[in-house]
């Protein structure tokens, strides 16, 4: 198993060395609720580093906004160039989710535009966290958000080996069930191409392409090749192909739980004709119907997310699968700027319920739709094993659960101290401004 590895020209400094020792300490005593207090510019992020280096775990590192989270990606993929550092966050360039008005009687569509790079770095992530242990996932809020069962996700996974038997057409149907096309004109991302006994697979979460060479119903060679010049990068003995898609289902599945939506259409349908909302009865149906045709068609729908409670075998009411499921059992969780990230992951839940409660309630929706949600803040915090809150300013909730377990880092690295704060009073407030503008011009500066 590889190891996480640190590199770094600098040393801790400062208040490093013995907020980095407290953490672990901390983290070995069995505390599941810690909060590093560092004031900015105190270098939390190399502490964390140092953290996670020292205690080797598989680190969960939750930021409240896709910019931060890429300066920390950016961050911990120079630290630990020989481990796997992934970036997961919400894929969408644009997002409108479908939405009721029953003021204006008005029914937004869902509108969306999907961004492909970040997609293929989210499957990255939940590969590289089913094949390894040194892995460091840099999130957004993205990471309470459902994304199929990691069970199903690892069975459908395809293990190849040098020298097994294995029948062509199989392979080929398995390719089809985990979201991958044939193409053998066009060969891009999540497709596979067929020449004879050559079969050619370009990953989805990866810009390589896995040449599979059969003998009979023999794997006689496996390779790792450029999939634009076809250079040959690397023979392997195995290989895995992962699925490309976080949503994996095949026909089989579809075909067992139309009868459940259908169940629950017929329910809903009796309830609001007892209400006499004839109209939102028939609309309901005919949406209803609609979807699970296009399934029984063609394997998918648009929307077929609201049906994912059904998909992933949930009960009513059942927290969704997300990424945290895909971390083992002795996984560390970082919240950067805690103060701002958890308010954030509470305000998810309620926003997403208020809005589909509406869609239900006038027939766009069944009730099962519900279920297609974020977790609760409650059901987030049962889910960690071991926490560390960071922030310049904690609040309240972090500083309670922690009971009191508060790690300072106040001292930089560099020494530098905080700039003193003068208050002056308002009476001639634009005379004393100019003058000390005039001042900062006779010194060549500038005054903004």
């Amino acid at each position: 198993m590889s190891e996480f590895k640190l590199y770094s020209n600098f040393k801790p400094q400062g208040d490093q060395p013995q907020a980095i020792d407290g953490l672990v300490q901390g983290l070995k005593n069995g505390d599941k609720h810690q909060v590093l207090l560092g004031i900015t510019g105190s270098g939390k992020t190399f502490t964390m580093a140092n953290v996670i280096e020292k205690v080797q775990r598989p680190t969960l590192i939750i930021s409240h906004n896709k910019t931060l989270a890429a300066q920390l990606y950016g961050e911990f993929k120079q630290l630990f160039p020989d481990n796997a550092v992934e970036y997961f966050i919400s894929y969408y360039d644009y997002y409108q989710p479908e939405a009721y008005l029953p003021v204006s009687d008005t029914f937004i569509e869902k509108d969306m535009s999907v961004n492909e790079e970040i997609d293929i770095l989210r499957l990255k992530a939940t590969s590289s966290l089913l094949e390894r242990k040194d892995v460091i996932v840099v999130s957004s809020v993205s990471c309470i958000y459902g994304i199929g069962s990691p069970d199903e996700y690892r069975d459908k996974v395809i293990h190849l080996k040098r020298g097994i038997q294995i029948n062509r057409k199989e392979l080929l149907k398995n390719l089809i069930n985990i979201h991958y096309l044939r193409n053998d004109t066009v060969f891009e991302r999540s497709t596979f191409r067929v020449r004879g006994d050559v079969i050619e697979v370009y990953l989805a979460y990866e810009d390589v392409g896995i040449r599979i060479e059969l003998f009979g119903n023999q794997v006689d060679q496996i390779t790792r090749f450029h999939p634009l010049t076809g250079e040959v990068i690397k023979e392997m003995d195995a290989e895995f192909i992962y699925p490309g898609k976080h949503f994996v289902t095949d026909q089989a599945t579809i075909n067992r739980i139309t009868g459940d939506i259908r169940l629950e259409m017929i329910h809903r349908l009796e309830e609001l004709r007892s209400y006499d909302k004839l109209l939102e009865a028939q609309r309901l149906e005919q949406r209803t119907n609609f979807d699970l045709e296009m399934m029984m068609e063609v394997g998918y729908c648009s929307g077929i997310e609201n049906y994912s409670r059904y998909f992933s075998g949930r009960k009513p009411g059942e927290r969704p699968y997300t990424l945290i499921d895909f971390f083992p059992d002795d996984f560390m969780t970082i919240i950067d700027e805690s103060h701002v990230s958890l308010p954030q992951i509470q305000a998810m839940y309620n926003g997403d319920r208020s809005r589909k409660e509406v869609l239900v309630e006038h027939g766009f929706r069944l009730p099962s739709a519900l279920d297609n949600r974020p977790m609760k803040i409650e059901e987030f915090h049962a889910k960690q094993n071991q926490v560390i809150y960071v922030s310049a300013t904690p609040a309240d909730r972090e500083l309670d659960m922690a009971n009191g377990v508060v790690v300072e880092q106040v001292i930089r690295p560099t020494g530098l101290l905080d700039p003193l704060v003068e208050v002056r009073e308002s009476h001639g407030q634009i005379d004393n401004l100019i003058g000390e503008i005039r001042e900062r011009v006779e010194r060549n500066e500038r005054t903004l």
